[in-house]
């Protein structure tokens, strides 16, 4: 009974619907069917596979669920991606700007103008909210912090969307790594027993 009580507030609040990725308690993955008793993601990441493919699997849950856990939607219809990072550490020493700089252009390159339309998207929303002191830049973001051991973390910020967050990070990496290797004398990456 509760899970029919749970299928009606499936439909009337639509916390998710049948496409959308979704995070319900241990179970991450893509729903395939809402029915009157349960629901069916197509898994992804899992215990077999880490990153967004998918494991191959199928999970049910009974509709039950939705009434008494946190639903992490990913792709809601409003706002359908999320803010990804990549981080590399480097020495104190590297030229900060250089790195910066060089982060900030490579991924804007991969992400182009798509990526200020998702922040203009999400700039219109957070003004419905009382949300008013974020600051969100359009463009791909750049910071730097202290990591727990001697060296900083250059974070590169961006968003995209969940199902291509993998595949967009890859490639990034790639590119971040093979520019910033580029510039030995302004870039000095942990090696050996360090990294």
């Amino acid at each position: 009974m509760t899970s029919f009580v749970g299928w009606i507030y499936i439909l009337v609040r639509q916390p998710y619907r049948v496409g959308d990725r979704i995070q319900l308690d241990d179970a991450t993955g893509d729903v395939i069917d809402v029915g009157y008793i349960d629901t069916t993601l197509w898994e992804f990441g899992g215990k077999y596979i880490t990153g967004d493919h998918p494991s191959g699997r199928i999970i049910k849950f009974p509709n039950s669920k939705v009434l008494n856990s946190i639903i992490y939607n990913y792709s809601w219809p409003l706002f359908p991606y999320i803010w990804n990072e990549i981080k590399f550490q480097v020495a104190y020493g590297s030229d900060l700007e250089f790195v910066s700089e060089t982060m900030r252009r490579i991924a804007e390159e991969e992400l182009g103008e798509a990526m200020a339309e998702r922040v203009r998207t999400f700039r219109n929303l957070l003004a419905r909210t009382p949300v008013d002191e974020l600051q969100v830049k359009e463009h791909p973001r750049v910071i730097f912090r202290v990591s727990e051991n001697t060296w900083l973390e250059a974070i590169v910020r961006y968003l995209v969307s969940p199902r291509e967050s993998g595949s967009t990070k890859s490639r990034l990496i790639k590119k971040l790594l093979a520019a910033l290797k580029a510039a030995p004398d302004k870039v000095m990456f942990p090696a050996g027993a360090n990294r």
